[in-house]
């Protein structure tokens, strides 16, 4: 019997590479949840902010709560515990009870609870995208992760340029969702209202996230470099002792009678 799982960690589960139609379905389901998952960021602040229509954001959130269930079916329906499967993707579960829960409750605006439940699935809509691209951390993942992150820079920039008065112009919000990634708060352009402050927190968190698997990403091609240099060593010196036996032993057959 095959095993189920192959990989877990933060309450996600991965399937074993023994079952190939399973691993294929989880990987052509990946950019799908993560674009998903994405779209329900703005989601949040369509909620969020009196001018913006609510119907918008109860879509995004209903579509990447269908997204979900149909990547978990999708990829259990290959399994033969996928029960086991579902219950080791505890935070799956809870993002798609949590993303239908933010689409029927009232506005954020008009019930502190709605808004206290849209914040919690967006730390586990991070964390589930965080999951999602933790396969690039390699050595040939850096590109796409130097792409992510000025695909995320961008995303922030313009957040800030459209929630936060004091960005005036698209520099303005890219200055300041860096400065705010990085953590540097230079105090020249800050946060002031309430929707740009609590897109700060998410603006800190990706900046996180992302500067951490990049740095990774970096380290794991020195590292990389330094084993190969070590295996190319020992290689070096195998073959030279096989040699030198081989010699030695030439030299003792031309040596019996």
């Amino acid at each position: 019997m095959s095993r189920t799982i192959s990989t877990r960690a933060w309450g996600l589960t991965l399937p074993s590479p023994q079952n190939p139609a399973a691993t294929r379905a989880e990987r052509r389901w990946r950019w799908p949840v993560l674009l998903s998952l994405l779209a329900t960021i703005p989601a949040f602040y369509i909620e969020l902010l009196e001018n913006l229509p609510t119907p918008l954001a109860v879509a995004i959130y209903v579509g990447a709560a269908a997204v979900l269930t149909l990547s978990l079916w999708r990829v259990s329906r290959h399994l033969i515990r996928p029960r086991l499967y579902l219950l080791g993707n505890l935070v799956d579960l809870l993002l798609i009870a949590g993303l239908l829960a933010a689409a029927l409750l009232p506005p954020s605006l008009h019930s502190s609870g709605a808004l206290a439940l849209r914040l919690a699935v967006a730390f586990l809509t991070l964390l589930r995208m965080v999951w999602a691209i933790r396969h690039w951390v390699s050595r040939g993942g850096l590109a796409y992760l130097l792409l992510l992150a000025l695909m995320v820079l961008l995303f922030c920039g313009v957040g800030f340029w459209a929630l936060e008065p004091r960005a005036r112009t698209l520099a303005d919000g890219l200055w300041l969702a860096f400065t705010t990634a990085a953590t540097v708060g230079y105090g020249d352009i800050v946060p002031t209202t309430a929707a740009s402050k609590i897109f700060a927190v998410f603006v800190v968190l990706l900046g996180y996230a992302v500067l951490s698997l990049v740095t990774a990403a970096i380290a794991a091609m020195w590292v990389e470099s330094t084993e190969r240099r070590v295996e190319q060593d020992i290689l070096r010196e195998l073959h030279a002792e096989v040699q030198q036996l081989r010699e030695e032993l030439r030299a003792m057959r031309a040596e019996r009678p």
